[in-house]
C-alpha cells in the first residue's frame, strides 16, 4: 500500500479553488479590461490595509507605464498580461500566506533577461519614491514598452 502524503495545505487548494474559478470567469467574460479590471479591484479590496495600500500602488503603476499589459486576476492576485495572455507581471500579498512581505514577480513573459541571471522577484515592504521608481523601470522593461 503506498505511503500516504499531506497533498497540498489548505491555502493551496484554496489557491487552486481560486484559479479555477478565476479562469472559468475569464472564459465567460473573454479578454475584457473592463472584467479584469473589477477582478483586481475586488481582489485589493479584500486584502489587509498594508496589502491593499502596496497593492494599489503598483496597480497604478503598472496602469501608468505599461498600459498594454491587460489586468486580471491570477491565483487570486492582481496580474498583468502581455497580447498573449501570459502573465508578465503580479502582485502577491503577504496576508494570503502569511509571508512578512509582499511580493511583486515577473512571469516567464516578462523581457526582463540580462544574460546568465536576472531579478524575477522582489519583496515590497513599502512604497516610497524610491521603490516606485524602481517598480515603474522593471515594469516597463517587463512589458518592453
Amino acid at each position: 500500500m503506498a505511503e500516504k502524503t499531506t497533498g497540498l495545505s489548505k491555502d493551496e487548494r484554496e489557491a487552486v479553488k481560486q484559479r479555477a474559478a478565476e479562469l472559468r470567469a475569464e472564459q465567460k467574460a473573454g479578454k475584457n479590461r473592463a472584467a479584469g479590471d473589477a477582478a483586481i479591484q475586488k481582489a485589493i479590496a479584500e486584502m489587509t490595509d498594508a496589502d491593499k495600500a502596496l497593492a494599489e500602488g503598483v496597480d497604478r503603476i503598472v496602469k501608468d507605464v505599461a498600459p498594454q499589459l491587460m489586468p486580471k486576476t491570477w491565483y487570486g492576485f492582481p496580474a498583468y498580461t502581455d497580447a498573449d495572455g501570459k502573465v508578465v507581471v503580479f502582485f502577491k500579498a503577504a496576508s494570503k500566506f502569511t509571508t512578512r512581505y509582499a511580493t511583486l514577480g515577473f512571469e516567464e513573459a516578462a523581457k526582463l533577461d540580462d544574460g546568465d541571471l536576472w531579478v524575477t522577484s522582489f519583496a515590497l515592504i513599502d512604497l516610497t519614491p524610491e521603490t516606485e521608481k524602481t517598480i515603474a523601470d522593471y515594469v516597463r522593461k517587463a512589458a518592453g514598452s
